[in-house]
């Protein structure tokens, strides 16, 4: 009898971790990572060195050459396809800069943006886009 009431007990353990195994499976996707950077740092960097192009608020508008700089506070900006991959965008944007649109690599100027830095900017942006 023992042994019999064990043989159930295990095949319903292993019913149970396989219906587990089959709902863990069909879960949501884990949510697109952001930046790892802190947006309070960003938010001391963008108020120095990114206002004067992208406004205080994050509406951008500015023409410097051809385009405007994006409003991070609209949707469709967040829609573009180029910003598909948000973070690696904006990383590359200022990291190495934009001539054609003015943006400058920052990770170049003087004094340079440091990885960090520039992490800490990404972060901050999210916050001014209000996406979660």
């Amino acid at each position: 009898m023992s042994f019999t009431m064990n043989v159930r007990a295990a095949g319903a353990t292993m019913i149970t971790l396989a219906v587990l195994g089959a709902a863990m499976a069909y879960a949501a996707p884990p949510a697109p990572a952001r930046a790892k950077g802190n947006a309070a740092a960003g938010k001391a960097i963008f108020t120095v060195k990114c206002f004067a192009c992208h406004k205080l608020d994050g509406t951008g508008g500015v023409k410097l050459t051809g385009n405007p700089t994006p409003n991070w506070k609209d949707p469709k900006t967040w829609a573009d396809p180029k910003r598909k991959n948000a973070d690696a965008y904006m990383r590359d944007c200022i990291t190495n800069g934009k001539l054609p649109s003015g943006m400058v690599a920052w990770s170049k100027a003087s004094p340079p943006l440091k990885p960090a830095d520039i992490e800490n900017l990404i972060a901050y942006i999210h916050v001014l886009s209000g996406r979660k």
